[in-house]
């Protein structure tokens, strides 16, 4: 089936009926049910003012449901839960009042955190975080994703393990970074070569349907004179999504970069670094942490290999139960479907601990040219309990493809 983009179906609809209620339907398609985010145009639409923007309301089944204008007035986007109807009405209701913040954004202390009801999801420290006393300062380090919760307030997600000091939760430095014919590394921060720092925000917010926030990170190059320093420009946009259960939610990581260097860079092959990097609990080990690919890949196999998505989950810090994270490709990513890294299960002393990244460069280098744009984007779906292969190609799905919409 192809896919229609919604504004372009939106527009064509507008054209032959100005009255609202705007009637629609999401197709849904094959796979198990899943919640998902959707968006709508506002200028195809035809709802430019923002009086009008303010009385919109969204109904499903007689219910009315959260909607949230993004930060450029471009979109109106609202998540599909699973167990939603798949005919929506969109009307304009005076005086319609405010629905609760889903997603609430709190800035603290060098830390940007997204938090459900009183629950912690995710933090982007953009404060400087040092290393522990006796460390050697080298391995001081902003613009960083820590802690990674599960829904039930698991902590997922580690910073500065001894084995590893430059390792920091969730993030993408580039490792074998060649500038003018001279290499750079931007991981190891032991070798005084190169770090990756906050810089300033974009925008940040809370939402009734996501909270988020864009940051300019900067690509540092120590070993460049002043004027040449700067090697990458990046922007980190992350939104997290309620999806209207307990036991699940969904981070989208995107990450946008450029260069102003005169001759560009060259990211060479290499076995990690780039994409979307996350460095696991020290709960999770050989024995209690386990891999699973869209390929069929497991702990013991995946390393190397590519794939549309990943599934890393461990046992809970109860003991009880598991939890995990599934991590999702855009199909318009370099090297798609993307090269892995994923620790050996002997490694790290015999530990086993863990590690994983999509990692677009492993096999194939890549030249970033002067001033031009590039673009990764990453779904993340932090989960409780067990999440199916069923469920997992459903949510890659939906990720990867625009869904259609039908005008009622």
């Amino acid at each position: 089936m192809k896919y229609i983009l919604l504004s372009f179906i939106i527009g064509v609809f507008l054209s032959c009926n100005e009255k609202v209620p705007y009637k629609f339907k999401i197709v849904t398609g094959d796979g198990v049910a899943v919640s998902r985010p959707i968006s709508l145009n506002i200028e195809a639409l035809g709802l430019g003012e923002m009086e009008d923007l303010d009385n919109l309301v969204l109904i499903n089944d007689g219910k009315q449901l959260p909607l949230q204008i993004d930060h450029d007035q471009k979109n109106i986007w609202f998540v599909h839960a699973a167990m939603n109807n798949s005919s929506y009405k969109l009307v304009k209701k005076e005086g319609r009042g405010h629905a609760l913040e889903k997603i609430r954004m709190i800035k603290d202390n060098g830390n940007l955190q997204l938090v459900k009801g009183s629950t912690p999801l995710l933090t982007y420290r953009y404060g400087m975080s040092f290393p522990p006393k006796g460390v050697d300062s080298i391995y001081k380090k902003s613009g960083y994703i820590h802690p990674l919760l599960s829904p039930y307030g698991d902590t997922i997600s580690r910073i500065q393990p001894p084995d590893h000091y430059h390792h920091y939760g969730i993030w993408g430095p580039w490792t074998h970074v060649q500038i003018d014919g001279e290499r750079v590394d931007f991981w190891n921060l032991v070798k005084g070569e190169g770090t990756v720092l906050f810089d300033d925000f974009n925008w940040a917010s809370s939402g009734k349907a996501y909270g988020g926030f864009s940051v300019r990170q900067k690509h540092i190059n120590l070993k460049a004179a002043q004027d040449k320093q700067i090697a990458l420009n990046e922007d980190l946009e992350v939104k997290v999504w309620d999806l209207e259960r307990a036991d699940r939610y969904m981070v989208d990581y995107t990450t946008s970069f450029s260069s102003p260097l005169e001759n560009g860079v060259l990211f060479e092959a290499y076995r990690y670094g780039g994409g979307l990097g996350m460095r696991f609990t020290e709960r999770w080990n050989k024995d209690n942490c386990s891999v699973l690919t869209s390929e069929g890949k497991d702990r013991l196999t995946a390393d190397g290999s590519n794939a549309r998505w990943c599934m890393v989950s461990g046992e809970s810090a109860d003991g009880k139960g598991t939890n995990g994270v599934l991590f999702l490709s855009k199909p318009e990513n370099k090297s798609h479907p993307e090269p892995m890294r994923v620790w050996p299960i002997d490694g790290n002393e015999g530990r086993g601990d863990m590690f994983f990244e999509f990692c677009p460069i492993r096999h194939q280098e890549w030249q970033i040219e002067p001033s031009k744009e590039y673009r990764l984007r990453y779904r993340m779906v932090v989960f409780e309990g067990k999440l199916s292969v069923e469920e997992a190609e459903t949510y890659w799905k939906h990720f990867a493809e625009t869904p259609e919409i039908i005008i009622e």
